[in-house]
């Protein structure tokens, strides 16, 4: 049973009590999946540098341990995903992030005319680029170890050629590196955002200034369970 009609988090889940005055916006299994993907993701990355850039290569050596190392920390990428799928909390965000609604298309044109208001950029507990993000990375993970395999079993699918495979998990290899480092530009830019993910509290102003339609869900949240236990 949901809380309210626009909310996905059932009444009753782990998101409170607050810290500290402070408001739950993750819960421990959402920010354990959260760090094992972002390490396994930086595995990946740094195994594939020393096996793309020369000098590097030279640098550290052990081809072949960094060969093993990229392969089993791709092939590994979904495991945190799928474990986090026992979560109700962590299923719940998902709900949220495969939801586009017209705020966030809202947020989006706020962005292009380069508007920073909190008026003008309402958003849920995740804003619109938050959802591209998540949808664009999944879909490059699932192209990565689709490519990845066939390079890693030649023959597997003999109509596509393990060059053809090779040009693609490249080319999306440096896409990845460059939307991550732009989402840890982002973080670094927001600490507010960062203790959220690192506690799993944020605080009230922060959330009424770039997510207030969550922070109104939170709220009738709250008076929902009041009213239930009185």
């Amino acid at each position: 049973m949901r809380s309210t009609a626009d909310s996905t988090t059932p009444t009753g889940a782990a998101t409170r009590p607050e810290h500290d005055g402070r408001l739950r916006r993750f819960s421990t299994a959402e920010r354990m999946v959260h760090r094992a993907t972002g390490y396994l993701m930086l595995l990946c990355l740094v195994t594939a540098a020393c096996l793309y850039l020369g000098p590097l290569a030279q640098l550290v050596g052990r081809r072949h341990l960094m060969v093993t190392v990229h392969e089993w920390s791709g092939i590994s990428l979904p495991l945190p995903f799928l474990l986090g799928l026992l979560s109700p909390a962590f299923r719940a965000d998902l709900r949220r992030l495969n939801r586009f609604a017209v705020y966030d298309r809202q947020w989006l044109r706020a962005v292009r005319r380069r508007r920073t208001s909190p008026e003008a950029r309402p958003a849920g507990k995740f804003n619109a680029g938050q959802k591209l993000y998540a949808g664009w990375i999944a879909v490059a993970v699932l192209i990565m170890m689709f490519t990845g395999l066939l390079m890693w079993f030649m023959g597997l699918l003999p109509f596509i050629s393990r060059t053809s495979a090779i040009f693609v998990h490249d080319i999306v290899a440096w896409a990845i590196t460059f939307v991550v480092l732009g989402h840890m530009r982002k973080a670094f830019e927001d600490p507010e955002a960062r203790l959220g993910m690192r506690t799993g509290y944020v605080s009230r102003s922060w959330a009424q200034r770039y997510h207030s339609r969550w922070l109104r869900e939170e709220q009738v949240s709250d008076v929902s369970e009041r009213r239930t236990v009185e």
